[in-house]
């Protein structure tokens, strides 16, 4: 079976994301950095859950607001 599109852009975009993260200012990377790092990792699991069940609505449909926050905290990035 093919890797679907968004599965391989998620995953390598924790790997480039990731990094970001671990360089940022201790006071940060404790609070806002892991809890990003953490939400990217369930993104990606709730994507591969997603490709094998045949309800795929009930899992997509909650990352619409995971993404967003994601989003959101990467905007605070900005201002740090």
């Amino acid at each position: 079976m093919q890797e679907l599109p968004i599965i391989q852009k998620t995953y390598d975009l924790i790997k480039w994301y990731v990094p970001i993260l671990n360089r940022l200012p201790r006071d940060h990377k404790f609070i806002l950095g892991d809890r990003m790092i953490a939400r990217l990792y369930e993104f990606l699991e709730n994507l591969i859950q997603a490709r094998y069940t045949k309800e795929k609505l009930t899992i997509l449909e909650p990352l619409n607001s995971s993404l967003d926050i994601l989003r959101h905290q990467t905007r605070l990035l900005t201002i740090i």
